[in-house]
């Protein structure tokens, strides 16, 4: 058993998974996770174990579960430092005052009731004095007792010693974790050992002993098991890997164990990678506040939408750490990632990644194919139509992406009928240009290998291009942004090169694909566009979409549609979601930003956002009723000459009027992040971001600190 199954080649796909040749023997052993906080680092396997056995708790969407210690939902109330000192000193004062009352004998002898009533006389008044007098101070330090009990409830002593005592003058010690039972040991790999494959479980557990076992290790092997489990492999497979090949079985096609270097904190037990930290702000909710923040594939399957200036960390505090994680679990098997952005923006080195393709730079290995893998010219026309044309959203004839796919479908049929490929370039954009050399030469071609028929699709072309505002113009000219000398050895269609199709997403897969430089601004949307639109399309008819399948699209400017917006709306119940940055809403058309914000759900505001955008963010995270107090002072008039008089003496001393304040607690409706906060309230290195995961559970908007 040499996958999991989300690793083999399936009938229906058209194109294998790029595989870099990297031999299994006598390679490095991959670098060990992060060793736990204040764990030193071991040569053995404890560092590991230590990991792998760390608490992770149950916890709301978004926190960094490993090593949390949940918080109460409900913040307790702090009482001021001056108002808790001063009560437990007058309680002090009180208890005082009634034991020396009861001493002195003014209250009376009530007190001393219950102690007649319960013990003998020959007790208290027996010649025995030393006997007397055990009873009778028993009885006084039991009265004292309940006294300073009673009276340092009142007064809050237990809080005053638990905020000023010795428990406030050392760190908080660590709680002993209880070594976990075997049954419930993950380094002993007790579901292996439950379906009886004992073997396999007792190879596994020795390897983690022994310090031979990575976290990507444990992750991949967990995810073949699973594969096992749900009937693509057999058990006996499963344990005839292990005990051949121990924690490196069911490797990834690469035969990679883990990225060459890691900058972020990743848990690959939850497949969380942290972020930041959850400021500890009144506006966070309380079991949220000082908790680390982390994002995992159960919330990006909503997708996320990132908006900040340039500058802001968009690039370094998010699509980084979710590449390097999703790199990781794509070979833990776990799922497929695309990574999209300007060359040299530091989205990882080559190393991490199975295929990057680098358009228009002459020492790319791999190609990127146009078409997106498909042979049907129809879905070739619509996913080239929204590529080329999918911006255009004013009322321009060019804009109806309809049009625009029944254009190239009527081109794209007849020349995949006798060609057998679809067109370059530099066929397209002769067959759109109208020239009639191309065009003629196609019908000849269709009249030689009988495919008389779909000679009506060439005569309705030429018809339509007799029209004014024929829509083939506008396709035309952008085409032609991709029929330059920069990408002349790019999107090539008779096999000569090694073009990339966004199909093999079936696969646990790692992509990087690097966008022209600059001088190339309008090619570079074009193509950001083509690849969102055969992503949204490829993923939605994928067989196993337990592979989570995952877009990072670093700067979207001018690459949001009416059909891209549908699409993402379409990946959360495929298995797949899509991580889009941009500068400013403003790089979004006005009709697509609710749209947009609603489609995706996780959102992010970072620092510097302006108003208008904050406005559209504060519209989508909608408002939460609040509690709010109004103090009105009012100035006392005093009615009698006394009362003048101690009113004046107040004055002289205090320099202020008599008032009475009176306090009204309501009840109001509020946004829950203002586009003014939003715009100024936001400290640098820091982000406002909801959340919401497939399940449909929520975060409200938190302030994160990114550098944390």
């Amino acid at each position: 058993m040499d996958g999991d199954g989300t690793r083999d080649a399936r009938g229906t796909q058209a194109d294998p998974v790029p595989r870099p040749a990297a031999p299994r023997e006598g390679s490095a052993l991959p670098p060990m996770p992060p060793v736990p906080p204040g764990a030193p680092p071991r040569p053995d396997g404890s560092a590991f174990l230590a990991w792998l056995r760390a608490p992770r708790p149950q916890a709301a969407p978004g926190v960094w579960r490993f090593g949390h210690r949940p918080r109460p939902e409900q913040e307790p109330e702090l009482i001021p430092a001056r108002q808790l000192l001063s009560g437990a000193l007058i309680a002090f004062l009180v208890g005082w005052l009634v034991w020396s009352l009861l001493w002195n004998g003014y209250l009376g002898g009530w007190w001393v009731l219950p102690l007649e009533l319960f013990t003998p006389d020959s007790w208290r008044e027996g010649n025995d004095r030393v006997g007397n007098a055990v009873l009778w101070y028993s009885y006084y330090t039991l009265i004292a007792a309940a006294i300073a009990l009673a009276v340092g409830r009142i007064g809050r002593w237990g809080e005053v010693w638990r905020r000023y005592g010795p428990p406030a003058w050392r760190p908080a010690a660590p709680v002993a974790e209880r070594p976990p039972a075997p049954e419930e040991d993950a380094a002993e790999w007790p579901q292996l050992r439950q379906a009886g494959a004992h073997e396999a479980a007792e190879r596994l557990a020795a390897e983690a002993r022994a310090g031979l076992m990575r976290d990507v290790d444990h992750a991949r092997i967990g995810r073949a098991w699973q594969a096992v489990r749900s009937g693509r492999h057999s058990i006996a497979a499963f344990t005839a890997a292990v005990l051949r090949d121990g924690s490196a079985a069911c490797p990834h096609p690469s035969g990679a164990r883990d990225l060459p270097v890691r900058n972020a904190r990743h848990d690959l037990l939850t497949g969380q990678v942290r972020l930041g930290t959850t400021a500890d702000d009144p506006r966070n909710p309380y079991q949220y506040r000082g908790a680390g923040l982390a994002l995992d594939p159960e919330l990006l399957g909503t997708s996320l939408l990132a908006v900040g200036p340039a500058g802001s960390g968009k690039t370094g505090t998010v699509i980084r750490p979710l590449a390097e994680s999703l790199c990781l679990h794509a070979l833990a098997g776990r799922a497929a990632v695309v990574v999209v952005g300007a060359a040299g923006a530091g989205l990882g080195p080559a190393e991490s990644y199975d295929v990057v393709v680098r358009v228009g730079h002459p020492e790319s290995v791999h190609d990127l194919d146009l078409y997106g893998g498909t042979t049907d010219p129809d879905e070739a026309a619509a996913i080239l139509a929204e590529a080329l044309v999918g911006d255009l959203v004013d009322p321009h004839p060019g804009s109806d992406s309809r049009r625009s796919t029944t254009v190239l479908a009527q081109l794209l049929g007849p020349f995949h009928a006798v060609h057998g490929r679809f067109p370059s370039v530099p066929e397209l954009r002769g067959l759109l240009d109208g020239a009639p050399g191309p065009l003629a030469a196609l019908r000849r071609a269709l009249t030689d290998t009988g495919q008389e028929p779909l000679l009506r699709e060439l005569d309705a072309r030429e018809r339509q291009m007799a029209h004014p505002g024929d829509v083939g113009t506008v396709l035309a000219d952008r085409i032609a942004l991709l029929d330059r000398p920069a990408f002349a050895a790019f999107f090539d269609t008779s096999g000569r090169t090694r073009p990339f199709s966004l199909r093999a997403l079936d696969h646990p897969v790692r992509v990087r694909i690097d966008l022209p430089p600059r001088g190339h601004a309008d090619a570079s949307r074009i193509l950001a566009r083509l690849v969102l639109a055969q992503f949204t399309a490829g993923v939605t008819v994928r067989e196993d979409r337990s592979l989570f399948a995952c877009l990072l699209l670093d700067d979207a400017a001018g690459v949001v549609t009416p059909e891209a917006v549908r699409g993402i709306q379409r990946l959360r119940s495929a298995g797949a979601g899509a991580v889009l940055t941009l500068r400013t809403l403003d790089d979004v058309a006005r009709p697509l930003r609710g749209p947009l914000l609603g489609a995706t759900g996780c959102r992010m505001a970072l620092s510097g956002l302006t108003p208008w955008d904050g406005q559209d963010f504060a519209e989508v995270w909608g408002k939460e009723w609040t509690e709010t107090r109004d103090v009105t002072d009012r100035q006392i008039i005093a009615e009698t000459p006394a009362g003048k008089a101690v009113h004046m003496l107040r004055r002289v001393i205090t320099g202020q009027a008599p008032t009475a304040r009176a306090v009204t607690v309501r009840q109001v409706e509020r946004e829950r992040w203002s586009a003014s906060e939003l715009a100024h309230a936001v400290p640098p290195g820091h982000a406002v971001l909801s959340l919401t995961s497939v399940q449909g559970e929520h975060a409200p908007p938190l302030l994160v600190d990114l550098r944390g």
